[in-house]
């Protein structure tokens, strides 16, 4: 069977991409169809199931194309890994009249910001360079912060994403862990891993972290650099001594942007004194640029009970 898929509307370099860089990588996911692109057209000759599904899918990236300036080779992929199956609905993510939606997840599902400070948090993020985002367990304040990042890179508003969080020990020590320093420092990264894998297919984040262009780190691992053009997420920031915020927050470069995620009640420093979040708050609150959006018990969109257990607690 033969079809002829015309590109319209749309220039073909921001579908096939430049010397068809995303059609050829398009065409290796249908490796019983011939496919030839020639202006606006694209002429595909195979079986029929095979053509429909090369058409649609087609027309998906056209749709997706309308939403973002530039597309990558993360909006193909994402076409055949599950988080674009519901790009025909993408013109809702362009014209959603809350501005809720941020992106879809590897599900198809998309991420929103689902309560009201979650909704200052993506806003302040629009506005302003470095955010700080404070407030309970559950409240979304690290995987809304992980959904924006990624969304930055996926439109090309930054170069890469840098995740780290201190290793500060919650009753464990690092010591009694077994295997090298990566071994020991991952279960401190993972709830990072764990977002990032919900929201980009794991072929491409493998890729992303071989090539440097998403880094996850421990804090420590922040001393020296300067990180330009960059979406810069610091986790559990309560247990940063002062010294240790201001070298993160020094590390700032052009075009960057930074937030910084913490729960003051949830401090794992042998002396709690020692937290350096709340007072770094206080230090730079009224300089412009800065942020600072404050979760609550009402934001918590884990198991209901974690609402229950945070009350319980803080009534001790």
């Amino acid at each position: 069977m033969e079809k002829t898929i015309l590109l319209e509307e749309i220039d073909p370099v921001d579908i096939l991409g430049v010397n068809n860089r995303l059609f050829n990588l398009f065409t290796q996911h249908y490796p019983q169809v011939r496919a030839v692109a020639r202006g606006s057209e694209i002429r595909v000759i195979g079986p029929q199931g095979e053509i429909d599904d090369f058409a649609e899918k087609i027309g998906l990236l056209q749709r997706r194309r309308l939403t973002k300036s530039v597309l990558t080779e993360y909006d193909v992929e994402a076409l055949f890994e599950g988080s674009d199956r519901q790009a025909a609905s993408t013109s809702e993510e362009a014209h959603d009249a809350a501005g809720n939606i941020i992106l879809y997840n590897n599900e198809g599902r998309p991420v929103k910001a689902r309560t009201p400070n979650q909704k200052r948090m993506v806003a302040a993020c629009s506005r302003s360079d470095l955010v700080f985002a404070i407030g309970p367990a559950g409240s979304g304040k690290t995987y809304t912060a992980i959904a924006l990042a990624v969304k930055a890179l996926k439109n090309r508003e930054v170069r890469r994403i840098i995740l780290t969080r201190p290793a500060v020990e919650a009753g464990e020590r690092l010591g009694f862990l077994p295997g090298d320093l990566k071994d020991k420092l991952d279960p401190y990264l993972q709830p990072l891993y764990d977002a990032l894998g919900d929201m980009i297919p794991s072929k491409r984040l493998q890729s992303f972290m071989e090539e440097g262009i998403i880094q996850i780190a421990p804090l420590a691992y922040m001393r020296g650099r300067t990180l330009d053009r960059a979406f810069v997420i610091l986790d559990e920031a309560q247990n940063t001594s002062p010294g240790q915020l201001k070298m993160f927050l020094t590390r700032m470069g052009s075009d960057a942007k930074f937030v910084v995620t913490g729960d003051p009640t949830q401090i794992d420093l042998p002396n709690k004194s020692d937290s350096g979040l709340m007072r770094g708050i206080d230090l730079v609150k009224d300089i412009k640029g800065i942020e600072i959006v404050e979760f609550g018990k009402e934001d918590i969109v884990r198991h209901p009970l974690v609402t229950k257990i945070v009350d319980a607690f803080e009534r001790t």
